[in-house]
């Protein structure tokens, strides 16, 4: 069944192959969108409900800026994994370094 997935869907997947070990690393890696959820069933749980939508988006945007505090660990080989994304996207990636 998996082959036959990757099969189907290999437009999909093969420029993920494209990328190098530590880009490809940095892809699947869930732990900091695993953290975030972590944060948001926090601040939710205890509620039963939210008077309107915007309460509940206003205490989720207030959850990802406190979670977004402690993003400050750069990433191991970061170097490394900037050139090669500069290779394959050199406008975006020159505008984000020398624009921020």
């Amino acid at each position: 069944m998996a082959l036959e997935s990757w099969e189907k869907h290999w437009e999909t997947i093969s420029p993920y192959f494209e990328y190098g070990d530590e880009v490809r690393k940095i892809m699947y890696t869930t732990n900091v969108i695993e953290s975030l959820n972590r944060q948001y069933r926090k601040v939710t749980k205890n509620k039963t409900s939210f008077p309107n939508d915007d309460a509940l988006l206003k205490i989720l945007y207030l959850a990802t800026i406190d979670a977004t505090k402690r993003w400050t660990a750069r990433y191991r080989n970061w170097s490394k994994v900037l050139n090669e994304l500069s290779i394959f996207f050199k406008e975006k990636i020159t505008k984000y370094v020398y624009n921020s």
